[in-house]
């Protein structure tokens, strides 16, 4: 079956391709969309997920057709919750948005993206000197696999402090995270703290 090579619709700006045989658009839908789709990566430890975190995946879901929040196992950062747990918490946390799909991995990141179909990485860039740390995982990441492009993302203000570690941190010694964190994952680091 001969198909024409994927064009952009002049109105919709969408891709498509027709088949010669039966010029039949809806025959290829499905390859279609899978074609269309462009799938990025968020990966981190989110020990817990912070609402800087959310924001990031928020402003990144404006811009990607599917989010792929990757919660890395990181067993050498000797995380207070389990992979599983943080899974579930960041699922919890991001539930209303419709295109963002959490899943933990333990592997190398380069090669859970190209398992993933991803073909954008983002980072969330805090700081000035958060960038040196960055430009050296992208750097690797594009040797790991040149198809992947880092993008970086500043949080908005209100957020742009704030770290896993911090929060924590704070609430070890009864500082108020609330606001810092998504509701179920400050009940969550409250009851883990007991």
């Amino acid at each position: 079956m001969a198909v024409m090579p994927l064009k952009y619709c002049i109105k919709t700006r969408a891709r498509y391709s027709v088949c010669f045989n039966c010029w039949n658009l809806t025959c290829h839908r499905k390859r279609i969309e899978v074609v269309m789709q462009k799938r990025a990566i968020y990966p981190g430890t989110f020990d817990p997920i912070t609402n800087g975190h959310i924001d990031i995946v928020t402003r990144a879901t404006q811009m990607f057709d599917h989010v792929i929040l990757a919660i890395a196992a990181s067993p050498s950062k000797k995380p207070m919750f389990t992979l599983e747990e943080r899974v579930e918490l960041a699922q919890q946390a991001t539930a209303h948005l419709g295109n963002v799909e959490v899943v933990g991995f333990s592997d190398l990141m380069a090669n859970f993206a190209r398992n993933q179909h991803a073909t954008v990485l983002i980072r969330g860039l805090r700081a000035v000197a958060d960038f040196e740390y960055e430009m050296q995982l992208a750097h690797m990441n594009r040797h790991l696999m040149p198809e992947l492009e880092s993008v970086f993302l500043m949080p908005s203000k209100e957020w742009s402090f704030i770290s896993s570690s911090l929060v924590k941190e704070v609430a070890r010694h009864q500082g108020d995270v609330t606001h810092f964190l998504p509701e179920n994952v400050h009940q969550a680091l409250m009851a883990k703290l007991a």
